[in-house]
């Protein structure tokens, strides 16, 4: 029995979702196993820190609905791409074993397509498509709440939050339409770990799923869809 397209990406969001579980695993459990110091207690988590990440976020490459949204080819959709995100959270009060947080941040993803060949074959098996470079940005700034184990160290932490993210997929040298401006209501949730290097410096990781509320109907059609975006970032903070 085949499968409709509500399942498959069900499917395929279960799939992603154990990825991203087993990529926490992996980042908490060295927190969790970092060395004891005998003589001092340790060190509770600083009052605030500062995230400056490289990223690299996953656009979708096989999203139909995009696609038609700005009367492009699914051939046309750039994928994965690179981009940066500044974040500063403050670390309120700690209760047992949890420290509890909050913050905010700024993130910037891109990604541009350079199709291969310049005409394709279309699914009707009769019409011929132009294909043509295209250019993707994502900018998203929200809030979060975390909830972080661990001491000063080095600690792990799960959090999420809310906030507006714009969506531009666009063929490269031309002006985006209004689809490519609109804000859109973005939930964040994921989690990651940080190691102190030295007093003031540390490395930290964040693995983070953006979900993206549908955008508004385009001259082409429907907007935008629903979308959950996977976004991997490493690099510094200080503290």
């Amino acid at each position: 029995m085949l499968m409709d397209d509500a399942e498959v990406l069900a499917v395929q969001f279960q799939i992603l979702m154990r990825r991203v579980a087993i990529v926490l695993f992996a980042l908490v459990l060295p927190v969790a196993c970092h060395p004891a110091y005998a003589q001092d207690p340790p060190p509770p988590l600083p009052r605030i820190v500062v995230d400056v990440h490289a990223l690299v976020p996953v656009f979708p490459n096989d999203a139909t609905q995009l696609a038609d949204s700005r009367n492009l080819s699914v051939t046309e959709l750039p994928g994965a791409g690179m981009g940066g995100r500044v974040g500063a959270h403050v670390y309120l009060f700690k209760w047992r074993a949890v420290t509890v947080g909050v913050g905010g941040e700024a993130i910037v993803g891109r990604s541009s397509s350079a199709p291969a060949g310049s005409t394709v074959l279309a699914a009707d098996g009769v019409t011929t498509l132009t294909l043509v470079p295209v250019d993707e940005r994502l900018t998203s700034v929200g809030s979060q709440l975390s909830l972080n184990f661990g001491s000063g160290h080095g600690w792990s932490y799960i959090s999420g939050g809310i906030g507006r993210s714009r969506w531009s997929v666009h063929p490269s040298g031309q002006a985006e339409i209004p689809a490519d401006t609109e804000s859109l209501p973005t939930t964040n949730y994921g989690g990651g770990a940080r190691w102190s290097i030295k007093r003031h410096v540390g490395f930290g990781l964040d693995v983070r799923i953006y979900e993206i509320q549908p955008g508004s109907q385009t001259q082409y059609g429907s907007g935008s869809p629903r979308t959950r975006l996977l976004v991997i970032g490493a690099g510094l903070f200080l503290k």
